[in-house]
């Protein structure tokens, strides 16, 4: 095999007109394309709607999704605080072990549920139970896992809903590694994974992140900042302007948004999916929202946030920002408000109900699906509590 051939490079002729052509004082030197620059997220979030639920100037990136899924927006918003007030009380009548709520965050939990299809595949994190309900998940079964069950209550290949995750960002490797097996099998399946702002430090989300980047994993990580990971500000978890740009490290397009903005979360993360069911790889989109609430009801909020800060929040509430557009707009008015919070109450009504009843549990169920085969330990274990359950029905007997 005899060399590689060498294009020959012209010779260049220098002429004086040529030189004050390239004259910097004449004509400046191309600037060399950024390849991170379509993979910034914006300087500001996007918002469609001001705190007073007033709209912005349309745009053309993001266009507004149409009034009847506003609507809907807005009534499962509704729906789902009630839902989250209801089982924080529950929590206080010792009918629930714990409940991390999301009051203030209904605009992310419904808005996020809202964008992608019922065959497309949810990744929620311990707080998402209200995008769970919003999902159409049972409301019993959305809360028997924070009730002390051993397992979760639905059905998450029925309900194409992973399990509630307590440890923090494994849910988006997951995510990533069941967007990318969906690919394989030539179906257009989105992965949607929740994150809290302090997931975002731990190596599970870097690495979610990486693998869907380098597979082009059909993923949306949905980061909502809510300015607390329990009680570490956000200040703590990151020294960049927003935690969108982490997206860019790993070549993954990204976009910040006003979290309380119903509408404008709505608009982005259905572009984000949208990017990611065409084949275009994972899309990153952080929220920029608030926790009203303690981190759980165990939690003291008051040795790490003012009380004053909370307050200036409520004034950015996300269901009031979005009942006013749509009152201004003829979308609803009185008797629809009314009706939607006359169904939130019967909601809620249907949930202490059956909350209240008691749950029949088999202490032998305990051992169930631990091993595929139990191991030797396990058996004797068994054993033991059904001598001790039986002792102890005899002596009730007796």
């Amino acid at each position: 095999m005899g060399p590689p051939h060498v294009q020959e490079v012209p010779a260049v002729t220098t002429t004086p007109q040529a030189v004050r052509r390239a004259s910097p004082r004449t004509r400046r030197p191309a600037t060399p394309t950024d390849p991170a620059r379509s993979l910034l997220p914006a300087t500001e979030p996007v918002r469609l709607l001001d705190p007073t639920g007033t709209p912005l100037p349309a745009r053309t990136d993001y266009p507004q999704p149409p009034a009847d899924v506003l609507r809907e927006l807005y009534r499962r918003m509704v729906i789902g605080r009630r839902f989250d007030t209801q089982s924080t009380a529950l929590t206080k009548q010792g009918r629930l072990a714990v409940y991390p709520s999301s009051r203030g965050q209904e605009a992310c939990q419904v808005g996020a549920v809202l964008a992608v299809r019922d065959s497309d595949w949810v990744f929620p994190t311990y707080r998402e139970s209200m995008a769970l309900v919003a999902r159409g998940i049972d409301p019993v079964e959305v809360l028997t896992l924070l009730r002390g069950d051993w397992h979760c209550g639905y059905d998450p290949a029925a309900r194409h809903t992973a399990p509630q995750c307590t440890p923090l960002a494994t849910q988006c490797v997951h995510a990533a590694g069941l967007a990318y097996g969906e690919t394989h099998q030539g179906r257009d399946t989105v992965a949607l994974a929740f994150i809290g702002d302090g997931a975002t430090s731990e190596g599970d989300f870097h690495e979610g992140i990486n693998f869907a980047a380098v597979f082009k994993a059909p993923v949306v990580f949905f980061v909502q900042n809510n300015r607390y990971a329990i009680s570490v500000p956000l200040s703590r978890q990151t020294a960049a302007p927003s935690l969108a740009y982490k997206g860019v490290g790993y070549g993954v397009p990204s976009e910040q948004v006003d979290g309380n903005d119903p509408v404008a979360v709505l608009a982005v993360l259905t572009r984000a999916v949208a990017h990611a069911r065409a084949g275009n790889g994972p899309f990153l989109v952080e929220a920029h929202t608030y926790r009203m609430e303690p981190h759980t009801n165990a939690d003291d909020q008051t040795r790490y946030r003012d009380g004053a800060e909370v307050e200036a929040w409520r004034d950015r509430d996300p269901i009031a920002r979005l009942e006013t557009y749509l009152r201004d707009q003829g979308v609803i008015d009185d008797d629809a408000v009314a009706a939607i919070a006359e169904e939130a109450e019967a909601y809620a009504a249907d949930l202490r109900v059956r909350m209240n009843a008691q749950p029949t549990v088999d202490p032998l169920s305990l051992f169930d699906h631990v091993y595929a085969e139990p191991t030797p330990q396990l058996v004797e274990q068994r054993e033991q509590v059904r001598a001790e359950l039986a002792a102890a029905e005899q002596e009730g007997n007796a």
